[in-house]
């Protein structure tokens, strides 16, 4: 993954992007959309996605933040840069895992990350 991450174009000219808003739709691109309809088809990793859900809330309140499209963007931002210090990667894409148990082993940052999507789409802050 390349530093482009952080720069978006405008969806259109009428509803221009934010780089929170853009930033959260590449992540859903990469893993939140397999994520979540792979967890809402196991409830035990939809518990899972629950738990870094709940982290994500806890973390972002002790930060004095809140779970909208900045607040998720930029912790969001953290752990992908922790997972590049980490040497992990991000899927493209269309590469994410889509089967539960591929998900249930997944890596600890993509399991965050689609916290972080479900949160979003929770709180409509696509």
């Amino acid at each position: 993954m390349t530093n482009d991450y952080l720069a978006f174009a405008p969806i259109s000219p009428l509803v221009p992007a934010s780089p929170a808003t853009g930033l959260l739709d590449e992540m859903m691109a990469r893993v939140g959309v397999d994520g979540i309809v792979a967890a809402l088809a196991d409830p035990g990793l939809l518990a899972l996605v629950d738990q870094h859900a709940a982290a994500v809330r806890d973390a972002l309140d002790s930060a004095g933040r809140e779970a909208d499209a900045e607040g998720l963007a930029g912790y969001a931002r953290a752990i992908v840069a922790g997972a590049r210090r980490m040497s992990r990667t991000l899927p493209e894409p269309g590469e994410a895992p889509v089967t539960c148990a591929d998900w249930q082993a997944a890596d600890w940052h993509l399991l965050r990350l689609v916290a972080i999507c479900m949160l979003a789409e929770q709180n409509n802050a696509l």
